[in-house]
């Protein structure tokens, strides 16, 4: 173990901390390779030996993770009873919480999330909850660097002499002022009051946090989930937490922190992934992306499953034991009329209506072959009618005929019919114009290999899906029907197979080797097994449209449409949600300016809003900028208040090939930390071949793919035409002057925009 002798007390328990660890995980190991030595055996033993697997793993993931920086706090209470000892107690809080392997009943370290550890967050000199002394300490590579105490009943404050900023705010100012890797970090150390409030609040509806750039509302949303996962463990084990990002980009960023907490089974999505088996890569223009976003969209898609529940023409026939079979529209309208009336989904309404047409049918064929001919009246009984649909039912051609009304429909197939033909398409938009027609057609970019769909036709194919019946859980009890039929009638195969076999052979045969209907039986127990066991809760949730999530997290949750919320709720019918935006940073023209036109129709007043007012990310000198674009957008909401300065003025350099040298720049510039090139939607592709024709290998942008991101240093391509792109385009702007944690560079041919028309020139 390596040393300190400056802060003996702490890196002596430091030591005893990291040697629990180790044992802790050599343990895990040795179990982990005596699980995998173990054989197979019977279908229950793989499945048991798999889920120790799987336990293990995770374990040794969850130890692995909470490496760095795992002590960083300690509280010394008091107890304020009239009755206590003037003894102080110490809690020592770390990433996880580690007991004593000699004494089980002695905590090593508490767990963040533990009650007992909350005064960490929340004791302040006017309230101090019987915190006497509360310690920040910093570690690197397992040895304690420094220590900085606050003690809160006297008010009084330590410094180490080792550099330490404004004290009680050290960690947090080192974190801030640490350069940015391109992956996020946790803020287990640095949760402040407002922050901690949010993550531990017990609220069980909708709760919205409300904030600006840089106020931490992201890492807050996750802290909220190791939270919840910590406190409601045995609950959201089962059912799962879904986080859902903006873009996969964000995704990769964020993805270490819920591991670093110790926790690994959180499902990770964007909208455009979270529709089993389809991956939704195309890139619709914003006016495209508007329109599948608006709730006229349900129209549309329900006038478009309707119009595949068709009429035929005249003269449609089939054949029937020898005869003409008309089919006619009298015929398949009553059917459909019949099966909508049942109120199910398309595909699940198919079986009404066969029944339905199957009964018209035989009404007419029985009407032909048995009426008398004399006087026209039936001869045939009611069982002979039967018999007579039986038959029709059993006659591939004629169930095919009728089906040609009522086809079996995918979510998929009824999308892309529904942009190939205009003719349906025009059909189904009744009252739109030509124009919105086109527009919902056009591609901002040419479409690479078959990925046809765009993130913002998933919702749209979700909502098919339910129309259609489409992977729903009536559809699931449909072909688990289907599945015991099909069980059963293999059961009685192997039944005859059995009585078939001779008695005396299998006297005679080894009791060790298996007959086939043996083997059937046990590939079919352990398939089971494979399908219910060996999956974690977030690998089934993924595959599974149908699932229900204990808790779903919506982070830049202002981009998503009306047709995108009704994606998501339908996973969280508890409607026990966390969800993260600031309206002011809404860049989907689909978006949304007002949470309470969001969730009104869906918990009507049940929620609650929560507002962060701190930015800990951009610089004052950045915020000046950005607090008068804000002033554009909504002059009713404050800017959050920066938390610091850097002395590092913004500035501006005019060129008349921007794209050109905002790639020079980025590479040329000697700026410590993550720099990025952030550039409009349209133009993102020009400045990255200008890196590339410059032999550049330089970080680059698009503002609607830099949301939630952060960077050391942003150079902004002109601006101007981010806010001529969209109609939202100061709030593009507003996003992308708030990105940079301590540099912004404006490249720009354009005139400035107004607010920025005073930044200093290079």
């Amino acid at each position: 173990m390596t040393s300190d002798s400056r802060f003996p007390e702490e890196q002596s328990h430091l030591d005893a901390v990291y040697g629990r660890l180790d044992r802790m995980r050599a343990t895990t190991r040795r179990r982990l390779g005596e699980t995998l030595r173990e054989s197979a055996g019977t279908p229950q033993a793989l499945s048991e030996r798999e889920s120790y697997e799987r336990m293990y793993s995770d374990e040794l993931v969850k130890i692995d993770a909470a490496e760095h920086n795992l002590y960083f706090g300690r509280l010394d209470m008091v107890d304020s009873s009239p009755d206590s000892r003037s003894e102080l107690e110490v809690r020592r809080i770390g990433r996880i919480g580690i007991l004593d392997d000699d004494a089980r009943d002695t905590t090593l370290l508490l767990d963040w999330r533990a009650p007992l550890a909350r005064p960490f967050y929340l004791a302040t000199p006017a309230s101090p909850e019987d915190v006497e002394r509360r310690r920040h300490i910093r570690t690197r590579s397992r040895a304690v660097r420094s220590v900085s105490d606050e003690h809160l009943l006297s008010g009084h404050i330590d410094d180490d002499s080792t550099g330490a900023n404004v004290v009680n705010e050290s960690a947090l100012v080192d974190a801030l002022n640490a350069a940015r890797t391109g992956e996020m970090t946790d803020i287990v150390e640095t949760i402040q009051r407002e922050q901690d409030e949010i993550i531990r609040s017990t609220h069980r509806g909708v709760m919205v946090v409300q904030g600006g750039p840089g106020t931490g509302k992201t890492a807050v949303a996750l802290h909220r989930a190791a939270y919840l996962l910590y406190t409601y463990r045995d609950l959201l084990s089962r059912s799962g937490v879904l986080i859902l990002g903006p873009n996969e980009d964000f995704l990769r960023y964020i993805g270490q922190v819920l591991p670093s907490l110790g926790e690994t089974g959180v499902l990770l999505s964007t909208v455009a992934d979270l529709f089993p088996d389809v991956h939704a890569r195309g890139h619709d223009t914003r006016s495209a992306t508007a329109l599948k976003g608006d709730e006229r969209m349900l129209n549309v898609l329900r006038a478009a499953v309707r119009a595949r529940q068709a009429l035929p023409g005249k003269g449609l026939v089939t054949y029937f034991d020898g005869y003409e079979l008309p089919i006619d529209a009298e015929v398949i309208k009553t059917a459909r009329a019949h099966a909508r009336s049942t109120r199910r989904a398309h595909n699940l309404a198919q079986r009404a209506f066969l029944r339905a047409a199957l009964d018209e049918l035989a009404g007419v064929h029985a009407h032909r072959i048995g009426a008398s001919e004399l006087d026209g009246s039936q001869l045939l009984t009611d069982a002979d009618l039967e018999d007579i649909r039986s038959e029709l039912e059993s006659d591939a051609h004629v169930v095919e005929a009728l089906l040609e009304f009522w086809p079996t429909l995918t979510p998929q197939g009824v999308l892309r019919d529904l942009y190939a033909d205009p003719a349906y398409l025009r059909k189904a938009t009744r009252g739109w114009t030509d124009a919105d027609r086109t527009a919902l057609l056009r591609r901002s970019r040419p479409l690479p290999d078959d990925a046809d769909l765009s993130p913002a036709d998933v919702p749209l194919l979700d909502e098919l899906a339910e129309l259609v019946g489409y992977r729903t859980d009536e559809a699931d009890q449909v072909n688990r029907a289907r599945w015991r039929q099909q069980l059963s009638e293999a059961q009685d195969a192997l039944d005859i197979l059995t009585g078939s076999a001779p008695q005396d052979l299998e006297d005679d045969l080894d009791p060790e080797i298996l007959m086939a209907y043996d083997l059937i039986d046990a590939e079919q127990l352990a398939e089971r097994q494979v399908h219910t066991e060996r999956r974690t809760t977030a690998e089934r949730a993924y595959e599974d449209r149908t699932w229900t999530f204990g808790h779903v997290i919506v982070d830049e949750a202002q981009e998503l449409s009306p047709m995108a919320w009704r994606m998501v709720m339908r996973r969280i019918p508890n409607r026990w949600m966390t969800v993260i935006g600031d309206t002011a940073q809404t860049g989907d023209a689909a978006g949304t300016a007002s949470w309470r036109e969001v969730f009104e129709p869906y918990v009507a007043n049940r929620w609650r809003l929560h507002e962060l007012t701190v930015n800990y990310r951009t610089p004052s000198e950045i915020m000046r900028y950005a607090t008068r674009v804000l002033a554009w957008i909504n002059p009713e909401q404050s800017a959050p208040k920066s938390l610091r300065s850097n002395g590092i003025e913004p500035y501006a350099l005019a060129d008349e090939n921007p794209d050109r040298a905002a790639a020079r720049l980025a590479d040329d510039s000697q700026w410590p930390g993550l720099t990025t090139i952030i550039t409009s939607d349209g133009t993102v592709d020009d400045v990255r071949a200008q890196a590339a024709e410059l032999g550049l290998d330089v970080s680059v942008h698009a503002i609607t793919a830099a949301k939630g991101l952060e960077f050391d240093n942003v150079i902004l391509v002109e601006p101007a035409e981010l806010v001529r792109e969209s109609p939202r385009g100061y709030n593009d702007l507003y996003v992308a002057l708030t990105r940079a944690t301590q540099r912004l560079v404006v490249v720009h041919a354009r005139d400035l925009p107004p607010d920025l028309k005073d930044m200093p020139a290079h």
